[in-house]
């Protein structure tokens, strides 16, 4: 039997602990219909016997609390809620239990931002993370010694496992019932709860908000007349003589405020502004990239694609407004 202990955190999200719980509770019954023996002992695990989370909406009866466990295999960290720094204060009893499951053996897993409490445990420093891709410029920020894999649905790195944003957890989700069944288990579980089983990015749902968390004003007024610009050809030199820096001093600060080069900043608000217009309108391929700025179709379709995940084609098909 392979005990799985789902921790019940201060400021989690309901759905995180729910769903993990149904999914190796239905994996049991699947191996149960095939004549095999439930392989998994699920329980619910908290700092007390009763966890209010969601700002006080719910509150989660847990099966034990954190001194009742003698041993465990699988422990899973879900999504965290509000301000991250703030989830970490609340729940920072729940890090030494962490580390000492793990150290007597336990694999450990977080599911969407829980990988913010999972980083504040130090098991992954110098590892490769996922997290919400609306989170990854503050998890870099907060934990600069992790290697954080822009995108990324599922990383595995030495029983350390985490999650991309939102829904993406599912995927890890089944990919540890793959490791611990079988592919055909996992196959079954990801048709049941109609899953995408070998989905592996995240790009096609991330949206570039511009990173401008950050004090340089210079920096931020560049940033806008990128945005405001994009279609035109813009230089390094343009941008660094419109806010009065040097160019070697103006290219050092903007990749330090946005961890972009100036390249890589005007592709990813042009990829953007590509990303709007095949969701909302009927332009074809090549109208789209003459309107944001290109005229090789070969390079903007690399760089599409590299960015998204996707081809234009299968991003505008993915996401295009049924316009009547």
């Amino acid at each position: 039997m392979i005990n799985v202990s789902i921790l019940v955190p201060q400021s989690s999200v309901m759905q995180a602990i729910a769903d993990p719980s149904y999914l190796f509770s239905a994996v049991n019954q699947f191996l149960s219909t095939t004549g095999r023996a439930p392989l998994f002992d699920v329980s619910l695990i908290g700092a007390s016997k009763d966890v209010a989370i969601a700002n006080g909406l719910f509150t989660v009866h847990t099966d034990k609390q954190l001194n009742e466990v003698t041993h465990t295999d699988l422990v899973f960290i879900p999504a965290l809620f509000g301000d991250m720094k703030s989830a970490i204060h609340q729940n920072q009893e729940l890090i030494p239990w962490i580390l000492k499951q793990h150290q007597n053996g336990a694999e450990v897993a977080s599911l969407c931002v829980g990988a913010f409490l999972l980083a504040s445990t130090g098991l992954l420093r110098g590892k490769k993370c996922s997290t919400h891709w609306g989170f990854t410029d503050e998890f870099k920020a907060m934990f600069p010694d992790v290697n954080l894999v822009d995108g990324s649905i599922v990383t595995d790195e030495n029983g350390i496992y985490s999650s991309g944003g939102a829904n993406s957890y599912w995927n890890l989700l089944l990919y540890l019932v793959e490791k611990y069944t079988d592919r055909d288990t996992a196959i079954l579980a990801s048709k049941y709860f109609a899953i995408d089983i070998d989905r592996d990015s995240q790009l096609s749902f991330s949206v570039f908000k511009g990173q401008k968390e950050h004090h340089d004003l210079e920096i931020i007024e560049a940033q806008e007349y990128i945005e405001g610009n994009f279609q035109d050809k813009i230089s390094v030199n343009m941008l660094a003589g419109k806010v009065s820096v040097g160019r070697r001093s103006f290219e050092r600060r903007f990749k330090k405020a946005t961890n972009n080069t100036v390249a890589q900043y005007i592709q990813r608000v042009k990829i953007e502004a590509a990303k709007r217009s095949f969701e909302s309108s009927r332009k074809n391929i090549s109208e789209v990239m003459y309107d944001v700025g290109y005229t090789d179709t070969k390079a903007f379709r690399t760089l599409f694609k590299k960015i998204t995940g996707l081809t234009p084609i299968e991003y505008r098909n993915k996401f295009q407004k049924q316009i009547q």
